[in-house]
């Protein structure tokens, strides 16, 4: 009994293909359905992709900002349909898969240098 095929079939049909292409230390809005009650409205995320997690139909990203001097992260299933769009508003030049070293950073410090400047 194999069950690889059915489930790749399952993952395939859950993909998104409106989703852009982003990569870490890039800047995103992330535009996120919440249901309060009987009510829908949808709330953007601003922030930094700090991580990826690359696996197919159960692909994830963590977002970080700053709020009230408080840093808040958020991850994100990527193929979620709670997922109204996603915006990409910079791109950040980084060395690194996983930007971890910017939770110990604080103001200026916490700055990435924008693609444009390189």
């Amino acid at each position: 009994m194999n069950t690889a095929p059915q489930i790749q079939a399952l993952e395939a049909a859950q993909i998104r293909k409106d989703i852009p292409e982003f990569r870490n230390g890039d800047t995103v809005r992330v535009h996120y359905k919440i249901v309060e009650g009987d009510k829908e409205r949808v709330q953007i995320f601003q922030g930094l992709v700090i991580k990826q997690h690359r696996n197919g139909a159960r692909s994830t990203f963590t977002v970080r900002k700053i709020s009230f001097n408080v840093g808040v992260e958020r991850i994100f299933p990527l193929y979620s349909p709670r997922i109204d769009k996603i915006e990409i508003t910079g791109k950040g030049v980084v060395r690194r898969s996983r930007l971890f070293y910017l939770r110990e950073l604080q103001g200026k410090a916490a700055r990435l240098r924008d693609q444009k400047d390189a």
